[in-house]
C-alpha cells in the first residue's frame, strides 16, 4: 500500500516527523503554539483535524507551509472518501 493510498493523518506526521525528533510533547507544542492543549493532544492522536489556524501555527514553528499542513489533511480526507464513496455509477460528461 502506497501512502498516496493510505496516507498518515496530519497528527500522526507531527507526532513522527516533528515532536518525536525534537523530544517535545504536546503540551509544550501547545504553549509555543498559544493554543489549547487539548487541539494538539487532540490532532496527535487522529481525533481532529488540521485547521488554517493550526496550519499557520505549525508552518511558522517548523519552517514549513501551511499549505503543507493542510495538503496532508486534504490528502488523508480523499483517501478515506474514495474508500467510502461509489462513484462508479455516475457516467463522465463531455463537451459536444
Amino acid at each position: 500500500m502506497s501512502l498516496l493510498e493510505n496516507p498518515m493523518h496530519p497528527g500522526e506526521v507531527l507526532r513522527e516527523l516533528y515532536l518525536d525528533p525534537l523530544d517535545l510533547g504536546a503540551i509544550a507544542l501547545a504553549r509555543r503554539l498559544a493554543v489549547p492543549r487539548t487541539r494538539i493532544e487532540r490532532l496527535v492522536k487522529g481525533v481532529t483535524n488540521m485547521t488554517p489556524d493550526t496550519a499557520l501555527r505549525l508552518a511558522r514553528a517548523f519552517g514549513t507551509t501551511p499549505a503543507y499542513w493542510m495538503n496532508l489533511q486534504t490528502n488523508y480526507d480523499m483517501a478515506l472518501a474514495a474508500k467510502k464513496v461509489d462513484v462508479s455509477s455516475i457516467e463522465p460528461l463531455s463537451a459536444a
